[in-house]
Formats: structure tokens, sequence, C-alpha cells
């Protein structure tokens, strides 16, 4: 597992980031973390992003990449971390964290995220992933250009950009392409509703009004499922407006103040 950090306050923050596939960010968007974090910076916190293990076994799963962070947080930060804060692929596994390993944290927010993975959403990661373990950058970017501009009349732009994201968001990654494409199989089988009812922390779920990669209805359903949830919705943003604005560490800070 590789990492990150930001700041040198007293309190710890793991961020565990998106996927399919794990990376230390560079450049640009090492950048725009830098920009989301400053915040948290600000309020007292040492942040940091952790990866998840590198060369996971094929039949790994959601909820073992959980069991993952667990003895992490046990070995480097004394049992217990101050925050969690999961986002998309990582509040996936930061739902099973929080099912199965309570004590390690203090507070838990998941960002833009929920049960189940949509159908677009299952499909248009599995497809990033195929592209990124065949060694196209090219077709990665423009699966992940989808993300931004869905539906069919933004396909020639897709096709159009596809390329320059593909190598600078994607041609430097250090995750291997067997681990991306494990990661989205394991989405594909990721449903956490048996799971939720056994989280007894406060949860705090934030998600955009338009994400097409978790439905209105599953986040929802999710947050009834969590014992003690607390559900905000940007309604106006989808998955990825909703997930990098600065509002998020702003609720995430009042959360943790009023709990």
């Amino acid at each position: 597992m590789e990492y990150l950090t930001w700041g040198r306050g007293a309190k710890s923050l793991l961020f565990v980031q998106g996927g399919p596939g794990s990376d230390v960010p560079q450049g640009v968007l090492r950048g725009r973390f830098r920009w989301e974090f400053a915040a948290y910076r600000e309020a007292g916190y040492a942040i940091w992003m952790v990866t998840r293990r590198r060369n996971m076994p094929a039949s790994h799963t959601i909820a073992d990449m959980a069991d993952d962070y667990a003895p992490l947080i046990a070995e480097e930060f004394g049992g217990r971390v101050d925050l969690v804060v999961a986002e998309s692929f990582g509040g996936m596994i930061g739902q099973y964290l929080a099912a199965r390993h309570p004590q390690s944290f203090g507070h838990i927010a998941m960002v833009v995220t929920a049960a189940e993975l949509s159908a677009w959403g299952k499909d248009v990661d599995n497809r990033m992933a195929a592209a990124v373990a065949a060694g196209d950058p090219d077709r990665a970017g423009t699966v992940l250009a989808e993300y931004l501009l869905p539906g069919p009349r933004t396909r020639w732009l897709r096709e159009l950009l596809g390329p320059v994201v593909g190598r600078r968001v994607l041609g430097s990654s250090g995750c291997p392409a067997a681990d991306v494409l494990m990661e989205a199989r394991a989405g594909l089988a990721f449903d956490a509703r048996a799971a939720l009812p056994f989280i007894r922390p406060p949860v705090l779920l934030l998600r955009g009004g338009r994400d097409a990669f978790f439905p209105r209805v599953v986040a929802e359903e999710t947050a009834r499922l969590i014992p003690d949830c607390t559900l905000i919705v940007y309604e106006r943003w989808g998955h990825l407006r909703a997930g990098s604005s600065r509002r998020v560490p702003r609720d995430v800070l009042a959360f943790v103040r009023a709990r």
C-alpha cells in the first residue's frame, strides 16, 4: 500500500480514493487534491491518502479491501484514525470498513457512493479497466471522458479528448493493470446491503443529485439501511462535480463537530 500525505496537524484523516485502480496522484491530480483538502489541513488534520494493496489476489472482494485497511490503521496509526473520508469506489470500501471495523476510526464520511453501482456505472468502469489492462491509454481515456460527458451526443468529443485524457491522467499510473481489472470485477459483484444494518457509528453520506454511478433510489436505500446516517444531496451536481466540491470538506467538518 503506497501513500501520500498533506499537512502536519495533530488529528489524522485517512482518505480512501476512488477507482477502479488506486494510485499516488501526480501532476494535475495532485494539485486537485491539495486544493480540495485545504479545509481539512486548516482544521488541524494530517491527511493520508493510502492506496489499495498492490498485486491483490484475483478473488479479492471489496470487503477484503476494507480488511486490508484495518491492520494498516492498527499498525501505522495506533489502532485508530480520527476521520475516514471514503470517496466513490473508496466509499464502497468504507461501507465494509464501518461495518466490520468500527473501532478503527472516530468519524466516517462516505462521498458519492452507495450500496450498489448502477448498470451504466458497472459497464463504464469495466470498459475502462479492460482498456487499461490491455495497455491502451487512448481508449481508457476515451472511456474516462464518458464519466464527464455521457451519452451518444458527446461521443465525438470523447473520441477527440480521450487520448489526451488517457495519457495525462492514466499514462503515469503506478497501479498494476491487473489490480485495476480486479477492482472493476469486484465492483460488478459489489452489493453492500446486507452489511449496512451492522454499521453502528454515525455515517455522513454525501451525493450529487445527478450522479449516474449511484442512482438516487439506491443512495436513499443506503441511508435507510444504515442505523445512524445523515444524507446530504447536492441536487444539481453529478458524480465528479459533487465529489470534487469544496462543500464536501465543509459538510464533513460540520458533521464531525456536531457529532
